[in-house]
């Protein structure tokens, strides 16, 4: 670990456990980030497994951030897509004790905080036992936390368990949620090891001190009054924790031979695709996409990771497939005008700051009720697979057509999509700004932080 060279005369100790995943991981450093940023009397360490620490102990971080490193007790995380249930069991059984080795071993001053998240349920107990305060950490959508709380709901009424049956009767019980198609709510019974192991976790959450969400108030604002409401703690919704992003400003970043081809594209011309860096979908489906892709005309930039040549061979010459790029970097450039993806949080919230309208192809989980909100909610989005719930593949046919249909910017559904979209980036815009509301939080949160200080 990195010592501080400079301590103050109060000092609050952070520590902050993330679930070893990459939707996970980002957005609590970015809020640690923030927090360090705000404040040189605020110490965090950021715990990660050595794997996690390889991928990204060389980042750029404030100096007042330092790594603490723990064994990789758990399966590799380029790995874990092939048994995702032995993989959420060993992060909620494997990583508590060395844990709470490590916190013995923290140098001064003494851990005055932890975030953790929400799935690492242990950390509370931890915490509680050592009376340290703990934040609970939701790197997700309040909706999707809101139906994991209230799952009984769902028990009572005949819906949690799997019946393709009843896939369009409406759920319009769930406190905050619109009323929705069963098939649009991800969290029934589909796997009860891991149903089970959710449900433990969420019993923890009430004995934590605070509740972190990653998610701006103005677009699930009844799901969240509903939340606060439910907790007798402070519930934070801290909007999208970004660092100093400058909406729609394309940086000289002339070393990146993907930003040079974007810059050289048509405004609004290029479709931006993405489907996560975790779970894929089937080869068929990916040779429909790429097929689909080219034979549409439209311009694109895909990042298909480790399928990243043999995609370039399927799609042509009218795009640019690439392993890995920054994201928010892509989505800003005033040349893509419009994002294929899989729904991850990360990537929802990223697009929506972006003010890029989606066309929603969700695989699993949380992104289905994301798809949900993009397209039902907040009318800023298209299905691929309009049955949500089949895994019929779509054709390369359909997907022509509707990429077509979708970037052609004279077309009226296309304006009235992309003026929504630009209304919630002005909204999201306005969270994030001085007084805004995501701002407002991050800042009562710091406030909290102050009264956990001790005197060195």
């Amino acid at each position: 670990m990195t010592s501080i060279e400079a301590k103050p005369t109060t000092q609050c100790h952070v520590v902050a456990m993330p679930y070893p995943g990459r939707g996970h991981i980002n957005p609590m450093m970015n809020l640690c980030k923030i927090l360090a940023l705000n404040s040189n009397s605020i110490l965090v360490s950021f715990v990660v497994t050595e794997e996690w620490l390889g991928f990204i102990g060389s980042d750029p971080k404030p100096d007042n951030i330092r790594f603490a490193s723990i064994p990789n007790v758990i399966p590799s995380a380029l790995v874990r897509a092939a048994d995702i249930s032995s993989f959420i069991e060993a992060t909620m059984t494997k990583l508590e004790a060395p844990f709470v080795r490590l916190l013995d071993q923290l140098e001064f001053p003494p851990v005055t905080v932890i975030i953790a998240d929400t799935l690492l349920f242990w950390a509370v107990g931890v915490g509680n036992r050592r009376n340290i305060p703990v934040a609970s950490f939701w790197p997700m959508s309040m909706s999707m936390f809101t139906i994991i709380q209230h799952v009984d709901l769902l028990v009572q009424n005949g819906h949690f368990s799997v019946d393709p049956a009843k896939s369009e009767e409406h759920v319009n019980y769930i406190p905050g949620i619109s009323s929705t198609p069963l098939v649009n709510i991800p969290f029934r019974g589909r796997n009860q090891h891991i149903t089970q192991r959710f449900l433990e976790a969420f019993s923890w959450v009430t004995k934590a001190q605070y509740l972190l969400f990653t998610a701006i108030y103005e677009f699930e604002s009844k799901v969240f009054d509903v939340l606060k409401a439910e907790f007798s703690f402070p519930v934070y919704a801290m909007g999208p924790i970004v660092l100093n992003f400058d909406f729609g400003e394309n940086t000289n970043h002339r070393d990146n031979n993907y930003l040079h081809w974007l810059d050289c594209q048509p405004r609004s011309s290029v479709l931006y695709i993405s489907m996560g860096s975790f779970l894929s979908i089937s080869s068929a489906q990916m040779d429909e996409i790429a097929a689909g892709l080219r034979d549409s005309g439209v311009r694109f930039f895909w990042v298909a990771r480790d399928e990243t040549s043999k995609m370039k061979e399927v799609c042509g010459h009218r795009g640019l497939v690439v392993p890995w790029c920054n994201q928010l970097r892509i989505l800003s450039h005033s040349s893509v005008g419009g994002f294929w993806s899989h729904c991850g949080w990360s990537s929802t919230r990223e697009g929506m700051l972006c003010g890029i309208p989606f066309l929603t192809f969700p695989i699993i989980f949380d992104q289905i009720l994301n798809s949900k909100l993009i397209v039902e909610d907040w009318k800023i989005g298209w299905r691929v697979k309009q049955d949500v719930g089949m895994d019929n593949l779509v054709t390369r046919v359909e997907i022509a057509g509707l990429v077509q249909k979708f970037m052609d910017l004279e077309n009226d559904e296309v304006k009235e999509i992309r003026t929504r979209a630009s209304e919630v980036q002005r909204v999201c815009q306005r969270a994030i700004a001085k007084g805004g509301s995501s701002e407002t939080s991050i800042n009562a949160f710091i406030e909290d932080l102050s009264h956990c200080m001790v005197i060195e």
